[in-house]
């Protein structure tokens, strides 16, 4: 299943909507592809709303490291909005829960880049706890 993207700015922060898999092969690729375009025309305030991807393997998950370097080195930052159970733990598992912000609401989400606004953060430990629960 290839791996779609479509842009929209809110408030001056681009979100890309992604939807399929982002695995190794030309879903990687179109993915780093595209955040490199966006990084050249200086668009380096970003969230991956990720509500309609329904597989990250490793090769995708690097890509997703791959991008935060890039953006944090041209000053940017990315953020990941709506991952699925299994991208959350998969991010647990990793750790990588530790460099990404992950929201459950794109307005949080477009909150976080703005410091005087009030927001609401996921609650990866109340996620986990609740997982261990069920």
């Amino acid at each position: 299943m290839s791996l779609d993207i479509q842009q929209r700015d809110r408030e001056g922060i681009t979100i890309l909507d992604l939807n399929g898999r982002l695995t190794v092969g030309p879903e990687a690729s179109t993915f780093r592809e595209r955040l490199q375009k966006l990084i050249d025309s200086r668009r380096t305030n970003i969230i991956l709303n990720l509500k309609d991807v329904d597989y990250i393997d490793s090769t995708g998950l690097g890509a997703l490291v791959m991008s935060y370097t890039s953006l944090q080195r041209a000053g940017g930052k990315i953020k990941l909005l709506n991952l699925s159970r299994r991208g959350i733990e998969l991010l647990v598992m990793t750790k990588l829960t530790t460099i990404f912000e992950v929201f459950d609401d794109e307005q949080n989400a477009i909150n976080s880049f703005f410091p005087d606004r009030e927001l609401k953060r996921f609650d990866i430990l109340s996620f986990v706890q609740q997982q261990k629960e069920e």
